[in-house]
């Protein structure tokens, strides 16, 4: 019994070194939480943990635990777990360069989405041009119109120049696709972003535990410094302080190679993106000038065949007016008495001879005893002799016009009837 009782006194001061040293890992962990808590870092302390595959928001976390450290490193005052602020700049640097690239590569994709759709759309606009060029020089080539090939010119003019015009758009879909589209899409499926990113998040992961392995030399400090630790404790906290310089250092040349290829991607999206809108918008242009070069051609075709056209008289009313070729000049006034009346106006004349009518026809008068004609007017109609030619009174004047030229009218309006007088 004398023997077993120092066995039993050893045993009892382990078990109260293990309990005080529990305590004290708990009551540092304790206060850890609650710095972390009161600071609102508890939900961020699972990055230490669990890396992101992303860049993380790091800009005011880091500088919450790096007050956290502070507060660890005043039980040692080691500069070892104090994070360098030129560090924390490059970091901050990242961050943005990472922000701007990534928004860059979503715009060129959205160019290149929208480039894609409008060569589709346009590529089925040529196919419906193409299809209405086609219908319009087979009705210009088989010229089925029995009166002229005036409409059949115009067909065929108007399918070379949709011909034309379907070419032109043919000619800007194949540059935007070739001059914008294929740039940007090379750019973002590109080698030179995606190493990029792969540096950024290796450099995300190495900060991550380089900040926790900062923590644990914190904590390793405090109990150091306390005194009743453990013999090779001193030599553990060396270990983990070399292995955070080695870390600080690996971080901070990642950390210049990864800031140093987002600049010269950034660099590169703007330059390309820039030339590849300004390129869009000058072949957009080109096209447009074009075509209304095209157009303003067609039009002017089109208007002139249409002043022709209208200048003509219609074909029946040309074939309607009585020709003069075969027409004897009118008679002298003193040979009126001694021409006979034109059987067509036998049983037809007033009781006086005379009667109304109405100008079909315009005619000019080419001598002073002849009368100048105007469609529409009215007149009345004294003689009409054999040789097709009547004499008349209109608007205050006496002479000889062609017969053929006026219809002859029962009832006038009174408005009209003034106008003979």
């Amino acid at each position: 019994m004398l023997r077993a009782r120092p066995t039993f006194f050893l045993v009892i001061s382990m078990f109260s070194f293990v309990f005080q040293i529990s305590a004290l890992i708990m009551e540092n962990e304790l206060k850890l939480h609650q710095a972390m808590t009161m600071m609102g870092l508890y939900d961020t302390a699972y990055w230490f943990d669990h890396p992101s595959t992303k860049l993380p928001q790091f800009t005011s976390v880091s500088k919450s635990r790096l007050a956290v450290l502070k507060q660890f490193g005043a039980y040692g005052g080691s500069d070892n777990v104090m994070p360098d602020d030129a560090e924390f700049q490059q970091h901050q640097k990242l961050e943005k360069l990472y922000i701007s690239t990534r928004a860059a590569k979503h715009f060129q994709r959205d160019i290149v989405r929208g480039v894609e759709g409008y060569i589709v759309t346009g590529s089925k606009q040529v196919e419906i041009g193409t299809k209405l060029s086609e219908d319009s020089r087979k009705y210009g080539v088989e010229n089925t119109c029995t009166s002229g090939s005036t409409l059949s010119k115009a067909a065929s003019n108007f399918a070379r120049t949709r011909a034309q015009m379907e070419k032109e758009r043919g000619n800007l879909l194949k540059a935007l696709g070739t001059q914008v589209a294929e740039p940007l899409r090379a750019m973002v499926m590109g080698a030179p972003l995606e190493d990029a990113r792969h540096l950024a998040q290796r450099y995300d992961r190495m900060r991550q535990e380089a900040e926790a392995q900062a923590v644990e030399v914190a904590r390793r400090q405090a109990k150091f410094r306390e005194g009743n630790a453990h013999p090779d404790m001193a030599f553990k906290l060396e270990a983990a302080e070399s292995k955070l310089q080695d870390l600080k250092s690996n971080v901070a040349t990642l950390g210049k190679e990864a800031a140093a290829a987002m600049a010269a991607v950034e660099a590169q999206q703007q330059r390309l993106t820039l030339q590849r809108l300004i390129a869009m918008v000058e072949a957009e242009r080109a096209y447009h000038q074009r075509v209304l070069q095209i157009l303003d051609m067609l039009e002017g075709e089109m208007m002139s065949e249409r002043q022709r056209i209208e200048s003509a008289p219609a074909p029946a009313a040309a074939a309607a007016i009585p020709s003069m070729g075969s027409m004897p000049a009118p008679p002298a006034y003193e040979e009126v008495n001694s021409l006979p009346t034109s059987p067509v106006q036998d049983g037809s004349t007033d009781a006086m001879g005379y009667f109304l009518g109405e100008v079909m026809y315009p005619y000019h008068a080419e001598s002073d005893v002849e009368l100048t004609l105007s469609v529409g007017d009215y007149l009345v109609i004294r003689k009409v002799s054999n040789n097709g030619w009547a004499e008349g009174e209109c608007k205050g004047r006496a002479g000889w016009f062609p017969f053929g030229y006026i219809e002859r009218r029962e009832r006038v309006l009174a408005s009209k009837f003034a106008e003979v007088f």
